[in-house]
């Protein structure tokens, strides 16, 4: 994948837009950020083939699809050491029911954010990750009993040296 291009103004207006509805037509972006649409296009896909937009995708409402259990998971490990962890990062991977999963500091080594639609299925689905695993000291649950805030959207323009 090439490297990822310098951001000006123009690209971080039109992520923002996409970034709140990706169906928004290419004519109103164009609009909305006074460029030509053909220009807009172009920026458009010269920022998905540098992997700045990662995807084009639906966010489904996990409740409304028979999912409503959202759980945190801490996973602690006896070892870090790349070839001990490979086996257990190639099965959070490949596992649906995992939402997130993040490499973390402090006490825990993954942060896991898990769907499932019950405790029944989340309990297989410790056994399918962790289970026979001797790299896994423990994993500490904690389930949510309901969402604050939960995004997608990247604060443009940190990083960027301005201010969102």
């Amino acid at each position: 994948m090439p490297s990822t291009p310098a951001l000006d103004a123009f690209d971080l207006a039109i992520l923002d837009i996409l970034q709140r509805d990706n169906t928004t037509p290419q004519r109103a972006i164009a609009q909305a950020v006074h460029l030509s649409a053909p220009a807009v296009q172009r920026r458009i896909q010269r920022l998905a083939q540098t992997g700045v937009i990662r995807a084009n995708v639906a966010v489904i409402d996990p409740e409304k699809v028979g999912l409503p259990l959202t759980i945190m998971v801490e996973v602690h490990l006896e070892n870090e050491r790349p070839d001990r962890t490979a086996p257990l990062r190639a099965r959070i991977a490949t596992e649906a029911a995992v939402q997130q999963c993040y490499c973390v500091t402090g006490e825990a080594d993954y942060l896991l954010v898990v769907t499932v639609a019950s405790m029944a299925d989340y309990e297989a689905l410790t056994r399918r990750l962790f289970e026979g695993d001797d790299n896994v000291r423990r994993f500490r649950t904690s389930v949510s009993l309901g969402c604050l805030k939960a995004g997608l959207q990247v604060p443009l323009g940190m990083g960027q040296g301005g201010v969102a």
